[in-house]
């Protein structure tokens, strides 16, 4: 549906500025958006690389393992249904740790790791189970304590102070993160009691 609604403003768009003549600088727009983001990516490259390889290092280390035993109570409180040792609880804290750091696409790998290991867990199901929506409300809820990549590009815009974000963004996401688990927990309990109705 998303495909369908994209490709309908992009054809509404060139439509309008076919008809309005402004065609050149739509043509001058693709052209400087394609430079703009070949330099923005190649700048979040290295901040990228740097973050994966410090959670990579970290791995080796036996660091996430750590850190997985570190918020494994937690973990355990939101995930009931997920036995100690499943290496679902392993991808879920790492997932967790990525996005902590402002890690979005080095989370990305290990939240879809995570993800085959809960569908696993409900036995291949289609249908999501409780772990699987606690889990997506987690990731896209997200508490960032150091946002990187979003700072990486305030770098790249030279930006005066591209740190000033810090204190707003842990205070939105902790908001945010607050919100999914109550708003995941309300609708776990409502349907539980509307089982036993």
């Amino acid at each position: 549906m998303i495909n369908i609604i994209w490709m309908l403003l992009f054809i509404i768009g060139f439509l309008y500025a076919a008809f309005n003549g402004t065609m050149e600088e739509v043509n001058k727009a693709i052209f400087d958006g394609g430079k703009e983001a070949v330099a923005v990516s190649i700048g979040l490259i290295s901040v990228l690389v740097f973050w994966l390889g410090i959670m990579r290092i970290g791995e080796e280390a036996g660091l996430l393992k750590k850190l997985a035993i570190l918020f494994q109570p937690l973990a355990k409180r939101l995930f009931p249904d997920v036995p100690n040792q499943h290496p679902a609880m392993g991808y879920i804290v790492s997932n967790m740790a990525a996005n902590i750091f402002g890690l979005g696409n080095a989370a990305t790998p290990m939240g879809i790791k995570a993800m085959e290991q809960l569908k696993r867990l409900n036995g291949g199901k289609e249908s999501a189970s409780r772990s699987m929506i606690t889990f997506l409300a987690l990731n896209t809820s997200s508490l960032t304590l150091i946002p990187t990549t979003v700072i990486a590009i305030r770098m790249q815009y030279d930006s005066q102070s591209p740190t000033e974000i810090v204190g707003t963004t842990i205070a939105a996401t902790l908001l945010s993160t607050t919100a999914a688990i109550l708003i995941d927990r309300y609708f776990y309990y409502r349907r539980k009691r509307r089982g036993k109705e």
